[in-house]
C-alpha cells in the first residue's frame, strides 16, 4: 500500500508488513517523534513529522495509513516453521531487553 512519494521521486509503501522506501526495507516499526531521540533535528528538517519509519519522516495522516497497512499484514500469521523461529526469537530477545540484558 502506497503512504506517499518523497521529493525525489521513490514511493513509500508497506510491502510485507516493513515500510520500504523504493522497493528497500527501511523499518517494521513506527516509533511516535515525542519518543525519538533526535527529534529537535528531524523536526527543522520535517516540521510536519509526528513519527519515523526507520529515517523517513512520516505526518499523522501517513502514520495513520502506515500503521494500518501494517497492522493488515501482521494479521496474516505465516506458520511455516521458519516464521515460527524467527517469532521465538523476537519475543526472548524482547523479553532479554526488558530484563536489562543489552
Amino acid at each position: 500500500m502506497s503512504v506517499k512519494t518523497t521529493l525525489d521521486g521513490r514511493p513509500v509503501e508497506v510491502i510485507d508488513g516493513w515500510v520500504c522506501l523504493g522497493g528497500r526495507k527501511e523499518a517494521d516499526t513506527l516509533v511516535p517523534l515525542t519518543e525519538h531521540p533526535n527529534r529537535q533535528a528531524i523536526l527543522a528538517v520535517a516540521p510536519g513529522a509526528t513519527h519515523m519509519a526507520g529515517r523517513l519522516p512520516l505526518t499523522h495522516e501517513e502514520a495513520a495509513i502506515a500503521h494500518g497497512a501494517m497492522s493488515l499484514e501482521q494479521r496474516v500469521i505465516d506458520t511455516s516453521p521458519r516464521a515460527i523461529a524467527q517469532r521465538l526469537r523476537r519475543a526472548m530477545w524482547a523479553k532479554a531487553v526488558a530484563e536489562g540484558v543489552e
